[in-house]
């Protein structure tokens, strides 16, 4: 138990325990270069940061976003154009973590149209099914149940605390590496898988590898909104051969941070979700924060 204990915190959440606790669209032109005032919410987190980039809800309209349905036969070819645009920037960006702002205003801009696009009515209600993380406003990491229970317990009043604790989360896990991000949707059930290589001490070319698992319960709240509350977390997939025995074939040992919650809190965190668009092909959802997550199938 200790060992699988020392394990998790060192890939999945080594540094976040450090502390305690829509915009008006326009439609594309063919030459994919048209510019909104939008592009000026997004702000770099520090003038020297590498990583992507969040904008400022408070520069945001603020009037309730609602869903549009767009059944017009003719603008299926600039939906496809729309998202051809916004998968090529989200690969030359490696999922966004390297955009600049001009890059991350743009991708703000394809979002919005996209949205102004939504093909499907209710698009809550078709989320199911498996999903993987092409691009992610903010850390990719971010994209999991568990890292929005943390920002959900902050609340506005302690939201700069949760960020700070992202942010110190991002630098310490600097020298690894998140692989494939996938999500499986399925009735009641979302379940968020993150493939990690993160190093165990600074300056060994050992690499301690794994898939942190995380499931959270699902309720759909509205025609956009899902509701979503931590059960639980774990680790598969361990490249240490004894201690992923240990863990998955005899212990089948997994994490209740949803009890922890309840036990430290009296509550879980309700994690809410919000999807303006989705489609066949690809879905794009929105944290409280307004964060973008676009997710294809695979």
């Amino acid at each position: 138990m200790a060992l699988y204990s020392l394990f998790l915190l060192t890939i999945s959440t080594r540094s976040v325990f450090s502390f305690v606790t829509p915009p008006t669209t326009h439609r594309l032109t063919t030459t994919f270069t048209t510019s909104s005032p939008s592009s000026s919410w997004i702000l770099r987190d520090f003038p020297d940061d590498t990583g992507p980039s969040d904008y400022d809800t408070d520069d945001l309209p603020p009037s309730e976003k609602s869903v549009v349905v767009d059944e017009k036969e003719e603008d299926i070819q600039i939906r496809d154009a729309l998202k051809r645009e916004l998968l090529l920037l989200a690969s030359v960006t490696n999922r966004g973590l390297y955009s600049n702002k001009d890059e991350a205003g743009l991708v703000l801009d394809l979002v919005s149209q996209l949205e102004a696009l939504n093909p499907t009515a209710n698009p809550a209600d078709h989320c199911e099914g498996e999903w993987d993380l092409c691009y992610s406003s903010t850390q990719l990491f971010r994209s999991s149940p568990f890292f929005q229970a943390i920002r959900s317990a902050a609340g506005e009043d302690n939201k700069q605390m949760a960020e700070n604790g992202f942010k110190l989360h991002d630098r310490a896990t600097a020298g690894g590496r998140i692989g494939r991000v996938k999500q499986i949707l399925s009735g009641d059930q979302l379940i968020n898988e993150l493939d990690l290589e993160v190093g165990v001490l600074p300056g060994l070319p050992f690499k301690v590898k794994g898939t942190v698992v995380t499931t959270a319960s699902m309720r759909i709240v509205s025609d956009k909104q899902m509701e979503l509350r931590l059960q639980n977390t774990k680790v598969k997939g361990s490249n240490i051969p004894i201690l992923n025995q240990i863990m998955e074939e005899e212990l089948h040992l997994e994490v209740p941070v949803g009890e922890v919650y309840k036990t430290v809190r009296g509550d879980v965190p309700v994690i809410s979700m919000q999807t303006f668009y989705v489609d066949e092909s690809m879905r794009i959802t929105r944290d409280v924060d307004e964060n973008i997550f676009v997710y294809t199938r695979p």
